[in-house]
C-alpha cells in the first residue's frame, strides 16, 4: 500500500470523519496535527492551498509530514476521503455499501444532514437562533431512519458513510452544548441539551446515537478533552 499520511485537526468534525474511516478500515496511516489557531506555514504551499483540515497525502517517499513530498497526491475534502479511502482497502469495512441504491440512500442521508443539521449546528454554536432548526434536523434524522424501516444504522443493518459521516457532529453538539460552549455564553446551549434528551419524540435520535458512540472506530478517535480545550481557546479571542 502506497504511504498515507493524514492532516487532521481533533478539534475538527469534518477531519474526524476521516479518522473514522481510517480506523475502520484499519489503515497504517502517519498522523499529523494541524494547530487550526496557528497553522504551520508549510501547510498550505506543500499540502492544501485552502489551508483547510483534513487532507490526506497519498504516495511519494516516505518523508516525515511536515516535509510533505510533491511526489504524494494530496486530498482534500472530508467527504471525498470518506468515499476514497474505503475504496482503498475494498475489503476491509463495510464503509460503502455493495448494493448501489442503498450507497444512493447513504449519500442522500449524508446530503440531508449536511444541509439541515450541520448549518443548524453552526448556527447554535455562533450564538445565533438555532435550537428549533436542530431539533427539525434531529427529527429529520430520525424520519430519514423510519423511512429505511430502522435499520440497526442509518440506511443499512451495517455501518456505512453516512454514520461515519455525521456521528462526530452529533458528538460535538451534545459535549459543546451540554458545557455551555458556545459564543453566546449563558445557558442556551445546556437547557437546549436538556430540553431534547427529555423530548420523546427526539428519543430515536438519541438511541442512534448512543448506538453510533459505541462504535470502535468512533471511541478510539474521539478526543472530548482536547476538543473542548480548542473550542475554549477559540472562545477566548
Amino acid at each position: 500500500m502506497a504511504q498515507l499520511t493524514l492532516y487532521t485537526a481533533k478539534v475538527c468534525p469534518f477531519a474526524h470523519r476521516t479518522e473514522i474511516a481510517l480506523a475502520e478500515v484499519g489503515a497504517d496511516f502517519k498522523r499529523y496535527e494541524i494547530d487550526l489557531a496557528n497553522k504551520p506555514e508549510w501547510y498550505a504551499s506543500r499540502v492544501n492551498p485552502a489551508s483547510k483540515v483534513p487532507a490526506l497525502a497519498y504516495g511519494g517517499p516516505d518523508v516525515p509530514p511536515e516535509e510533505a513530498s510533491p511526489e504524494s497526491t494530496k486530498i482534500p475534502e472530508s467527504l471525498v476521503l470518506l468515499q476514497l479511502i474505503p475504496e482503498l482497502f475494498p475489503d476491509a469495512s463495510t464503509l460503502i455499501p455493495k448494493d448501489p441504491i442503498v450507497l444512493a440512500k447513504a449519500r442522500l442521508f449524508i446530503e440531508s444532514f449536511s444541509s439541515t443539521f450541520v448549518p443548524a449546528y453552526a448556527a447554535l454554536f455562533s450564538g445565533q437562533e438555532g435550537a428549533e432548526k436542530l431539533k427539525a434536523a434531529m427529527k429529520t434524522v430520525i424520519q430519514a431512519r423510519q423511512q429505511e424501516g430502522n435499520r440497526k444504522y442509518a440506511v443499512s443493518d451495517e455501518f456505512t458513510i453516512a454514520d461515519a459521516a455525521v456521528v462526530p457532529f452529533i458528538a460535538r453538539a451534545e459535549l459543546l452544548f451540554s458545557k455551555d460552549l458556545t459564543k453566546a455564553g449563558g445557558s442556551r446551549g445546556s437547557e437546549f441539551i436538556a430540553e431534547a434528551k427529555v423530548d420523546a419524540s427526539l428519543k430515536p435520535f438519541w438511541d442512534y446515537y448512543a448506538l453510533l458512540k459505541e462504535r470502535e472506530s468512533f471511541k478510539s478517535t474521539w478526543s472530548p478533552d482536547a476538543v473542548v480545550v480548542a473550542i475554549k481557546k477559540i472562545l477566548e479571542k
